[in-house]
């Protein structure tokens, strides 16, 4: 059963509407707020067949405004000038042999992994453990570079990855509900246009099927991608 409070959001949401970004946010914004501070996303429906692996979606975009949530990043590199800088960056880990094995017993108190080309050929080994939850550094979203101090400040400062999921969709956190219907405009926007950006050129016909803005405790408000598309 809908509690209360997601009855009162769905009565101000037209479901069969698509709102134009800005106005989609003002909507969300005038939900009831659950008592914790909500994060928000946008859901996107491709028309794309993730089967295909030369349909893959997947990419970075850095978030005008940041994520509103706070980044622990691990970061696997052999004693040197790359981890001295990931440490002066603010990795919250620094490590080699120690934090593998330490992954490899089944730690991963952590949101983003970030290694340098060398240490890679150790870190593959982690696959299985760090695969299935989304967090094995990959050079296509910026995470496996011998400049390890940029990639943990851009990660920090809000950059966030997306990827197409089995059934074609894609989920991006774009903020928090206490963010200003602006800062959450601007960094939706953002990730519409990278989303858009990331087309695959072997897709034909609709490739951003549907779009919808939600927070995590309310009704999902359809966005309009027209002034996307166009």
């Amino acid at each position: 059963m809908p509690s209360k409070r997601y009855k009162k959001a769905l009565e101000q949401v037209d479901a069969k509407k698509a709102y134009p970004l800005k106005d989609a946010v003002q909507v969300l914004a005038k939900f009831p707020k659950a008592k914790f501070n909500e994060s928000v996303e946008l859901a996107f429906r491709l028309g794309v067949d993730p089967k295909q692996s030369d349909q893959m979606v997947r990419g970075t975009v850095p978030l005008p405004h940041g994520s509103g949530k706070t980044v622990r990043v691990v970061v696997f590199a052999k004693p040197g000038n790359a981890a001295d800088a990931a440490k002066a960056a603010g990795a919250e880990f620094v490590g080699y042999d120690d934090l593998i094995k330490k992954c490899q017993d089944g730690w991963s108190d952590f949101d983003v992994a970030v290694a340098t080309p060398e240490a890679m050929g150790e870190v593959r080994k982690l696959g299985k453990v760090l695969g299935p939850r989304g967090l094995m550094p990959n050079p296509k979203t910026g995470t496996v570079t011998d400049d390890t101090a940029k990639a943990v400040k851009e990660v920090k400062a809000g950059r966030v990855e997306f990827k197409v999921d089995k059934a074609g969709n894609v989920h991006v956190p774009v903020g928090k509900v206490n963010f200003t219907a602006q800062q959450l405009a601007e960094n939706a926007h953002a990730v519409i246009e990278a989303v858009q950006k990331a087309k695959p050129s072997s897709v034909k016909g609709t490739y951003m099927v549907s779009c919808t803005l939600s927070a995590t405790m309310s009704p999902p408000v359809r966005v309009d991608l027209k002034e996307f598309t166009a």
